[in-house]
Order: C-alpha cells, then sequence, then structure tokens
C-alpha cells in the first residue's frame, strides 16, 4: 500500500482521525496571516490594497553601490615597511589600494603614494618626517601657491 493511502485508510471510521481530543482540528480553518495565493488568485488583492507589499521598494544611493575601497591602516603599512627596511617609498597604488587610514603608528620616515587618505594618517606620516603623495595633496598644493 502506498505511504500517501496508509493513515486515511487506518483512520476510515475513527472519530479523531488520530488527532486526539474530538474537538481539536474542528473549525480551524486556514491561517489568515499568511500570504498564499498573493501572486495568483489573490492577486487582486495585492493590487488594490497598498499595505501588501511586493517587490522592491525605495531608493538606492549609486554612490552606496560603487564604494569599492580597499584601505589600508598604518600599523599595516608600519609593518611593510619593516619588512623592506631599506626602501623608505611605498606606493599602495602599485599594490592595489586606494585609502590609508590612520589607526597605528609609524615609526619611519616614509614617501607613501595612495588615491586618497585620512587626515590623521596624512599628520602621522607628516609627524614622523615622511610625506604622502596623493591625488588630494597634490590638488591642495596647487591651490596653496597661488593663494
Amino acid at each position: 500500500m502506498p505511504h500517501r493511502l496508509r493513515k486515511h485508510r487506518k483512520m476510515r471510521g475513527s472519530r479523531t482521525q488520530g488527532y486526539g481530543r474530538v474537538g481539536q482540528h474542528r473549525d480551524s480553518g486556514s491561517k489568515g496571516y499568511r500570504k498564499v495565493g498573493r501572486h495568483k488568485h489573490l492577486w487582486s488583492q495585492v493590487s488594490n490594497d497598498p499595505t501588501l507589499k511586493f517587490g522592491k521598494h525605495g531608493f538606492t544611493s549609486p554612490q552606496s553601490l560603487k564604494r569599492h575601497e580597499k584601505i589600508l591602516n598604518l600599523t599595516k603599512l608600519d609593518e611593510l615597511a619593516r619588512q623592506k627596511p631599506a626602501e623608505t617609498t611605498i606606493n599602495l597604488t602599485d599594490m592595489g589600494y586606494t585609502k590609508l587610514l590612520g589607526t597605528g603608528k609609524i615609526t619611519k620616515p616614509l614617501t607613501v603614494t595612495v588615491a586618497s587618505t585620512s587626515k590623521k594618517a596624512a599628520e602621522k606620516i607628516k609627524a614622523a618626517g615622511g610625506k604622502i603623495l596623493t591625488a588630494q595633496a597634490e590638488e591642495a598644493e596647487a591651490e596653496q601657491p597661488g593663494a
């Protein structure tokens, strides 16, 4: 006998169909909070009721989608400088980093080339006797002599 027929055949004539007390599953109906049929036979309710929300809603800022910066902190930069003691110039752009952040300390004067940097990182590198070559720094230097 197939499994799908077993319980029904067994329970024929029984009063509760295996559910215990007589009224346990009587008049239970359907659970109204479920969203059954909303994309099929109940679609007219969805289209007429603004509180039922289907699909994507709202606005996604394009700027939040295109931020894929690869960052580096001063702690890691200092470790890179220790690995290469002879070098005083580190090109982070060639390594694939786009931004330098100021967490940590720098112990060696370095010349760092990177696309952008935070203010703290720039201050710490200059305090250690180094330089930062960035697009931001070059723009700032170009503005200062004319002012």
